[in-house]
């Protein structure tokens, strides 16, 4: 198995390289990486805590700890490494890091090359990010190794009969923390005890959003004291649905604004043309009296946790699509939330759907029944929007755990 691995690994080197001529995402990802080598050369005896984090969702898991890490030990250099061009486009000028870079592809020549010029004081993998001969290399160097707001099920190779290879590399791990007791009960199963149930650090994170400022003035003028569906992060598969609503099923005393996950010129101007109402762009606000309009398109990036603070109700994208995004920043202001179908992988939404708080929907007359429940009963919004809270509250401290640990190894 390992020996097949490390063909897979070579072979998409090759072939990564041959995509990226004709891909722009593959292009990012595969040029990224050949400056990792430069940027962490800074680093060199440094006393550096390396953040492995798989994308943005994982990033905001590492946020709570590299916060409180620079906080308490201010000395400590911090490095994220990022496998998706998404996370690190995004991220790549993070102030609290002294580097942000891409994660090397997993060969052997990679990691041992990496793992040897960073030398890295503690390393922290976020969820579920495994990178055998990564792994195998801080082992060797007996590099404190940690897992964080791990989530492990029974169907992946580790708990196969034939993933002996990536059993062996969890050695790496001078501790697991996990999300969930299934996760903790399969380590077991395979002769791991060095295993803490601490809970998801998202919880910490966003439980902090409450205490910033979160209103914009823009958002407030388009707002207007009126009642506001948020849909963020949303898909074509999302957008037709609430499109199909706004046009047929709102009211005029019904505002919308749609943060659309592809914000790319044609997929917006595409948007904007399929909606009957009157809609603005972020892009094309200035001067506009946006209280006169029904639907914002907002076509930038990093204020979606802001626009949530306003919303009576949150529709959060890429249910549909098996990617849905991030549902805790909603629900903790005490809100509604709507996602499609496909969230069997995010125990914060399975939780919650059972539990009342977010509502899944399949279909165009699914979502239009559960938004109409929502826009005429008030009572139905806040209790739905009380148990998020609650959710959020009872569900904090995993950041608190982690840190004590840490105190032994820093």
């Amino acid at each position: 198995m390992k020996i097949l691995y490390n063909i897979f690994v070579f072979k998409a080197q090759i072939l990564l390289s041959l995509i990226a001529l004709f891909n722009k995402k593959i292009k990012l990802f595969v040029d990224g990486r050949k400056e990792i080598f430069s940027k962490i050369s800074s680093l060199k005896n440094k006393d550096t805590i390396w953040f492995h984090a798989a994308s943005l969702g994982e990033f905001e898991q590492a946020r709570p700890i590299i916060e409180e890490i620079k906080k308490k030990y201010p000395n400590y250099k911090i490095l994220i490494t990022f496998f998706s061009p998404s996370g690190y486009e995004i991220r790549k000028n993070y102030n609290l890091a002294e580097v942000v870079c891409y994660l090397p592809l997993d060969s052997k020549s990679n990691a041992k090359q990496f793992v040897k010029a960073l030398n890295p004081k503690l390393a922290v993998f976020i969820k579920y990010e495994f990178w055998p001969n990564l792994l195998n290399e801080l082992k060797k160097k007996n590099i404190p190794t940690i897992l964080v707001s791990g989530i492990l099920r029974e169907k992946q190779i580790f708990f196969k009969f034939y993933g002996g290879f990536m059993r062996k590399s969890l050695h790496a791990f001078h501790h697991f923390f996990v999300q969930n007791t299934t996760s903790k009960k399969l380590l077991k199963n395979i002769n791991y005890s060095n295993v803490t149930i601490a809970g998801d650090t998202r919880f910490d994170r966003v439980s902090k959003i409450l205490e910033q400022d979160n209103s914009l003035d823009f958002i407030e003028d388009f707002k207007n004291n009126q009642y506001t569906i948020v849909a963020g992060s949303t898909w074509k598969e999302d957008e037709e649905l609430l499109v199909n609503y706004i046009n047929n099923q709102s009211s005029e005393k019904e505002k919308f604004i749609i943060a659309p996950h592809n914000i790319k010129s044609d997929a917006i101007v595409a948007l904007q043309k399929s909606i009957t109402k009157k809609t603005v762009l972020f892009s094309d606000n200035d001067g506009k009296n946006l209280a006169e309009y029904q639907v914002f398109i907002i076509d930038t990036i990093g204020i979606l946790t802001k626009i949530y603070a306003a919303a009576d109700v949150a529709y959060v994208g890429g249910g549909l699509k098996t990617g849905l995004h991030n549902i805790l920043e909603p629900a903790t202001f005490g809100i509604p939330v709507v996602i499609g179908n496909k969230y069997d992988k995010f125990k914060e939404a399975v939780d919650l759907v059972k539990i009342g708080g977010c509502i899944s929907v399949s279909n165009q007359q699914e979502f239009t029944k559960v938004f109409i429940n929502f826009k005429k009963d008030e009572n139905f919004r806040k209790l739905t929007g009380t148990i998020n809270k609650k959710y959020i509250q009872d569900n904090l401290g995993a950041t608190k755990i982690i840190m004590n640990y840490l105190k032994t190894k820093l």
